[in-house]
Protein backbone atom coordinates (compact mmCIF):
# COMPACT_ATOMS: atom_id res chain seq x y z
CA UNK A 1 0.00 0.00 0.00
CA UNK A 2 1.24 3.51 -0.81
CA UNK A 3 2.09 5.48 2.32
CA UNK A 4 2.11 9.27 2.56
CA UNK A 5 2.24 12.10 5.08
CA UNK A 6 0.41 15.39 4.91
CA UNK A 7 2.63 18.35 4.11
CA UNK A 8 3.24 21.04 6.77
CA UNK A 9 0.31 23.42 7.03
CA UNK A 10 2.35 26.51 6.17
CA UNK A 11 3.68 24.81 3.04
CA UNK A 12 0.16 24.03 1.88
CA UNK A 13 -0.96 27.60 2.50
CA UNK A 14 2.03 28.85 0.57
CA UNK A 15 0.92 26.93 -2.53
CA UNK A 16 -2.50 28.60 -2.68
CA UNK A 17 -1.22 31.72 -4.43
CA UNK A 18 -4.01 34.09 -5.40
CA UNK A 19 -6.71 31.43 -5.66
CA UNK A 20 -10.00 32.52 -4.12
CA UNK A 21 -11.95 29.29 -4.47
CA UNK A 22 -9.94 26.29 -3.32
CA UNK A 23 -11.03 22.66 -3.53
CA UNK A 24 -9.53 20.22 -1.05
CA UNK A 25 -9.76 16.89 -2.89
CA UNK A 26 -9.28 13.70 -0.92
CA UNK A 27 -8.73 10.10 -1.95
CA UNK A 28 -10.57 7.19 -0.34
CA UNK A 29 -7.99 4.45 -0.65
CA UNK A 30 -4.27 4.41 0.28
CA UNK A 31 -4.00 7.85 1.89
CA UNK A 32 -7.20 7.20 3.83
CA UNK A 33 -5.74 4.06 5.38
CA UNK A 34 -2.60 5.90 6.50
CA UNK A 35 -4.64 8.90 7.74
CA UNK A 36 -3.09 11.42 5.37
CA UNK A 37 -5.73 12.35 2.82
CA UNK A 38 -9.11 10.74 3.34
CA UNK A 39 -12.44 12.41 3.99
CA UNK A 40 -11.60 13.07 7.64
CA UNK A 41 -8.25 14.66 6.79
CA UNK A 42 -9.91 16.76 4.07
CA UNK A 43 -12.37 18.13 6.63
CA UNK A 44 -9.65 18.89 9.17
CA UNK A 45 -7.42 20.64 6.66
CA UNK A 46 -10.32 22.68 5.28
CA UNK A 47 -11.29 23.76 8.80
CA UNK A 48 -7.73 24.81 9.61
CA UNK A 49 -7.47 26.77 6.37
CA UNK A 50 -10.77 28.54 7.07
CA UNK A 51 -9.63 29.51 10.56
CA UNK A 52 -6.31 30.80 9.25
CA UNK A 53 -8.15 32.77 6.58
CA UNK A 54 -10.44 34.33 9.19
CA UNK A 55 -7.47 35.33 11.32
CA UNK A 56 -5.88 37.02 8.30
CA UNK A 57 -9.21 38.63 7.33
CA UNK A 58 -8.97 36.89 3.98
CA UNK A 59 -11.77 36.02 1.62
CA UNK A 60 -10.78 32.61 0.29
CA UNK A 61 -13.44 29.94 0.13
CA UNK A 62 -12.59 26.29 0.79
CA UNK A 63 -14.70 23.38 -0.37
CA UNK A 64 -14.29 19.69 0.37
CA UNK A 65 -14.71 16.61 -1.78
CA UNK A 66 -13.36 13.06 -1.66
CA UNK A 67 -13.38 10.46 -4.42
CA UNK A 68 -12.78 6.74 -3.99
CA UNK A 69 -9.56 6.83 -6.00
CA UNK A 70 -7.88 9.75 -7.72
CA UNK A 71 -5.78 7.38 -9.83
CA UNK A 72 -8.74 6.23 -11.96
CA UNK A 73 -10.65 8.37 -14.45
CA UNK A 74 -14.07 6.93 -13.62
CA UNK A 75 -13.79 8.14 -10.02
CA UNK A 76 -12.11 11.43 -10.88
CA UNK A 77 -14.92 12.25 -13.27
CA UNK A 78 -17.23 12.33 -10.27
CA UNK A 79 -15.43 15.45 -9.07
CA UNK A 80 -15.84 17.33 -12.36
CA UNK A 81 -18.36 19.88 -11.08
CA UNK A 82 -16.35 20.58 -7.92
CA UNK A 83 -13.15 21.06 -9.91
CA UNK A 84 -14.94 23.28 -12.44
CA UNK A 85 -15.94 25.72 -9.69
CA UNK A 86 -12.46 25.89 -8.16
CA UNK A 87 -9.55 28.18 -8.94
CA UNK A 88 -7.09 25.65 -7.52
CA UNK A 89 -7.18 22.06 -6.30
CA UNK A 90 -5.22 20.84 -3.28
CA UNK A 91 -4.99 17.10 -3.83
CA UNK A 92 -4.47 14.97 -0.75
CA UNK A 93 -3.83 11.88 -2.88
CA UNK A 94 -0.43 10.30 -3.47
CA UNK A 95 1.77 11.65 -6.25
CA UNK A 96 -0.02 9.41 -8.74
CA UNK A 97 -3.39 10.88 -7.83
CA UNK A 98 -2.07 14.43 -8.03
CA UNK A 99 -0.73 13.82 -11.53
CA UNK A 100 -3.90 12.03 -12.62
CA UNK A 101 -6.06 14.92 -11.43
CA UNK A 102 -3.82 17.44 -13.15
CA UNK A 103 -4.01 15.45 -16.39
CA UNK A 104 -7.77 14.98 -16.23
CA UNK A 105 -8.37 18.68 -15.57
CA UNK A 106 -5.52 20.40 -17.45
CA UNK A 107 -7.02 23.88 -17.14
CA UNK A 108 -6.91 23.81 -13.32
CA UNK A 109 -3.78 24.14 -11.18
CA UNK A 110 -3.42 21.09 -8.93
CA UNK A 111 -0.99 21.14 -6.00
CA UNK A 112 0.07 18.29 -3.67
CA UNK A 113 -1.11 18.31 -0.07
CA UNK A 114 0.87 15.25 0.95
CA UNK A 115 4.36 13.86 0.53
CA UNK A 116 4.30 10.34 -0.93
CA UNK A 117 6.71 8.28 1.15
CA UNK A 118 6.91 4.60 0.20
CA UNK A 119 5.18 1.26 -0.33
CA UNK A 120 4.79 -0.39 3.01
CA UNK A 121 2.70 -2.10 5.64
CA UNK A 122 1.37 -1.27 9.07
CA UNK A 123 3.43 -2.65 11.95
CA UNK A 124 1.06 -1.43 14.63
CA UNK A 125 -1.45 1.39 15.02
CA UNK A 126 0.18 4.59 13.74
CA UNK A 127 3.42 2.95 12.55
CA UNK A 128 4.14 2.06 8.92
CA UNK A 129 7.32 0.56 7.52
CA UNK A 130 8.76 0.50 3.99
CA UNK A 131 8.72 -2.92 2.39
CA UNK A 132 8.95 -2.40 -1.39
CA UNK A 133 10.52 0.10 -3.81
CA UNK A 134 8.71 -1.32 -6.85
CA UNK A 135 11.99 -2.18 -8.60
CA UNK A 136 10.19 -4.29 -11.22
CA UNK A 137 12.35 -7.39 -10.73
CA UNK A 138 11.34 -9.18 -7.54
CA UNK A 139 13.80 -11.48 -5.73
CA UNK A 140 11.65 -12.39 -2.72
CA UNK A 141 11.73 -16.07 -3.73
CA UNK A 142 15.47 -16.10 -3.03
CA UNK A 143 15.42 -14.10 0.21
CA UNK A 144 12.71 -15.71 2.29
CA UNK A 145 10.12 -13.04 1.51
CA UNK A 146 12.31 -10.23 2.89
CA UNK A 147 13.25 -7.55 0.35
CA UNK A 148 16.97 -6.62 0.42
CA UNK A 149 16.40 -3.73 -1.99
CA UNK A 150 13.93 -1.96 0.28
CA UNK A 151 15.03 -3.14 3.70
CA UNK A 152 18.84 -3.15 3.37
CA UNK A 153 20.07 0.42 3.69
CA UNK A 154 22.52 -0.24 0.84
CA UNK A 155 20.18 -2.48 -1.22
CA UNK A 156 22.79 -5.24 -1.22
CA UNK A 157 21.89 -8.45 -3.03
CA UNK A 158 24.62 -10.85 -1.85
CA UNK A 159 24.75 -10.63 1.90
CA UNK A 160 25.44 -7.99 4.54
CA UNK A 161 27.99 -5.19 4.30
CA UNK A 162 29.83 -6.06 7.48
CA UNK A 163 28.74 -2.97 9.37
CA UNK A 164 25.86 -4.52 11.28
CA UNK A 165 26.11 -5.10 15.04
CA UNK A 166 23.91 -7.48 16.97
CA UNK A 167 21.58 -7.89 14.03
CA UNK A 168 21.06 -4.13 13.68
CA UNK A 169 22.05 -1.90 10.76
CA UNK A 170 24.99 0.45 11.22
CA UNK A 171 22.80 3.44 10.37
CA UNK A 172 20.65 3.00 13.49
CA UNK A 173 20.22 0.54 16.36
CA UNK A 174 16.49 0.69 15.66
CA UNK A 175 16.87 -0.68 12.11
CA UNK A 176 17.12 -4.43 11.64
CA UNK A 177 19.86 -5.70 9.35
CA UNK A 178 17.87 -7.05 6.42
CA UNK A 179 20.44 -9.72 5.71
CA UNK A 180 20.38 -10.91 9.31
CA UNK A 181 16.63 -11.33 8.91
CA UNK A 182 17.10 -13.14 5.61
CA UNK A 183 19.77 -15.43 7.09
CA UNK A 184 17.60 -16.30 10.08
CA UNK A 185 14.54 -16.93 7.91
CA UNK A 186 16.33 -19.21 5.43
CA UNK A 187 18.18 -21.06 8.18
CA UNK A 188 14.95 -21.75 10.04
CA UNK A 189 13.47 -23.04 6.80
CA UNK A 190 16.41 -25.36 6.16
CA UNK A 191 17.53 -23.30 3.15
CA UNK A 192 20.76 -21.78 4.51
CA UNK A 193 22.82 -23.28 1.67
CA UNK A 194 20.97 -21.01 -0.78
CA UNK A 195 22.83 -18.05 0.72
CA UNK A 196 25.97 -19.32 -1.02
CA UNK A 197 24.41 -18.73 -4.44
CA UNK A 198 25.65 -15.55 -6.10
CA UNK A 199 22.96 -13.18 -7.32
CA UNK A 200 24.08 -11.43 -10.52
CA UNK A 201 24.07 -7.63 -10.77
CA UNK A 202 20.51 -6.36 -10.78
CA UNK A 203 19.00 -5.11 -14.02
CA UNK A 204 17.91 -1.67 -12.86
CA UNK A 205 16.28 -0.96 -16.21
CA UNK A 206 13.11 -2.45 -14.72
CA UNK A 207 13.16 0.23 -12.03
CA UNK A 208 12.89 4.01 -12.32
CA UNK A 209 16.48 3.97 -13.59
CA UNK A 210 15.06 2.77 -16.90
CA UNK A 211 12.74 5.75 -17.22
CA UNK A 212 8.95 5.96 -16.74
CA UNK A 213 7.44 2.49 -16.72
CA UNK A 214 4.27 1.12 -18.27
CA UNK A 215 2.43 -2.19 -18.01
CA UNK A 216 0.48 -3.35 -21.06
CA UNK A 217 -1.83 -6.39 -20.89
CA UNK A 218 -3.03 -7.00 -24.42
CA UNK A 219 -5.54 -9.58 -23.19
CA UNK A 220 -7.30 -6.89 -21.15
CA UNK A 221 -7.42 -4.18 -23.77
CA UNK A 222 -10.64 -3.34 -25.58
Amino acid sequence: MIKAQQKPFDEIRGMLGNAKNVLILGCGTCVTICFAGGEKEVAILASLLRMAEDIDNGDRQFREHTVKRQCEWEFLDGAAEEVKNADLVVSLACGIGVQATAQRYPDKPVVPGVNTSFLGLILEQGIWSERCVACGNCVLDKTGGICPVARCSKSLLNGPCGGSVGGKCEISPEVDCAWQLIHDKLTAAGRAEELEEITPPKDWRTSQSGGPRKIVREDLRV
